[in-house]
C-alpha cells in the first residue's frame, strides 16, 4: 500500500482501496489491489492495456462492482450502495471521473453554462448557481464567453476544461482521471496538467491518474502503482520508482519510452521473456 503524509499526518485519506478483486470469467482483471490517496495527494496507476488499471478506476468510481475488497472515501465505505436519492447523490459527489474524450461525456445540444447549471441544480439546489458557474469557469481557465458555447464549438483542450469544471462542481474528495490528456496535443496536455496542479493546490482534491504515459506520471503524481495482469507489481513514491525501478516490468515500461539508444527489438524480446 502506498502511503504519503505530505499533506498532514492527521488528515483523513481521501481514498483507501483494500484488496480489490474482479474477475471476468477466467480472467482476473483486478487481483488484490490496494493503495491510498491522501487528502490532497496524487497517485498514478500505470500499466499497459489489459493491466487492470481502468477496471480498478471504474470500481473506485462505482461503475463496476468488485468481487471482493473495500473502497473508502474520507473514511466512509463505498462498498454498500445508498438506497435513497440523497444517499445516491452524496455517494456520487465523493468521486468524480474525467474521461479521455470529453466530447463523448458532454451533451452536444447543451452549452457550457447549462451543463454546469444542471449539475449544480441536481446536487446543490439552494446555492447561487450563476455565481458558482462563473467561479468554475474561472477556475479552469475559461472566460465567460465560453459559457454559451456548445461542445462542438470548443477545442479539445477547452472541452476537457469543461469536463473538469463539471466534475469539480460537486466538490469531490477524489477526481479520477482516466487517460484524461491522452487525446490532446502535447502543448495542450501541458496546459491541462498545469491546470490540474493548480486546482489541487487550491482545493486539496485527491487525484487518481490512470495512464500509460510515464511522462504524465512524472509530472503530476506523488506516488505510483504499477499494474500487470491485474496485480500490483511495484508501488512507491513516483520519484523513487521511476529513478530506481525494482521490478523487471517497471524497467521494461521505462525502457519502452522512445529516446536515445531505444531498441524496440530488444524490448520486444524482454517483453516475451516476462
Amino acid at each position: 500500500m502506498v502511503e504519503n503524509v505530505r499533506h498532514g499526518e492527521n488528515a483523513e485519506p481521501a481514498l483507501v482501496v483494500k484488496g480489490l478483486c474482479r474477475t471476468f470469467g477466467a480472467v482476473r482483471a483486478v487481483d488484490d489491489v490496494s493503495f491510498t490517496v491522501p487528502h490532497g495527494g496524487s497517485l498514478g496507476i500505470v500499466g499497459e492495456s489489459g493491466s487492470g488499471k481502468t477496471t480498478t478506476a471504474r470500481i473506485v468510481v462505482g461503475l463496476e462492482r468488485a468481487d471482493a475488497g473495500e473502497v473508502h472515501v474520507r473514511g466512509r465505505s463505498r462498498t454498500v450502495r445508498g438506497r435513497g436519492r440523497a444517499q445516491r447523490l452524496a455517494r456520487a459527489r465523493e468521486v468524480q471521473m474525467v474521461f479521455q474524450d470529453p466530447l463523448l461525456s458532454l451533451d452536444p445540444r447543451t452549452n457550457v453554462e447549462a451543463a454546469l447549471r444542471e449539475t449544480l441544480r441536481l446536487h446543490f439546489p439552494e446555492r447561487d448557481h450563476a455565481r458558482r458557474v462563473r467561479e468554475l469557469l474561472d477556475q479552469v481557465g475559461l472566460g465567460t464567453r465560453a459559457a454559451d458555447a456548445l461542445p462542438r464549438q470548443l477545442s479539445g483542450g477547452q472541452r476537457q476544461r469543461v469536463a473538469i469544471a463539471r466534475a469539480l462542481a460537486v466538490e469531490p474528495a477524489v477526481l479520477v482521471l482516466d487517460e484524461a490528456v491522452a487525446a490532446l496535443d502535447v502543448s495542450v496536455q501541458a496546459q491541462i496538467l498545469n491546470l490540474l496542479a493548480d486546482i489541487r493546490e487550491q482545493t486539496s482534491v485527491g487525484y487518481l491518474f490512470i495512464t500509460h504515459d510515464l511522462g504524465v506520471v512524472r509530472c503530476v503524481t506523488d506516488d505510483v502503482v504499477v499494474m500487470r495482469r491485474g496485480a500490483v507489481v511495484e508501488a512507491g513514491t513516483t520519484a523513487e520508482v521511476l529513478a530506481a525501478p525494482q521490478h523487471p516490468y517497471t524497467r521494461l515500461l521505462l525502457e519502452s519510452v522512445p529516446g536515445p539508444g531505444w531498441d524496440p527489438e530488444r524490448i520486444a524480446v524482454a517483453r516475451r521473456a516476462l
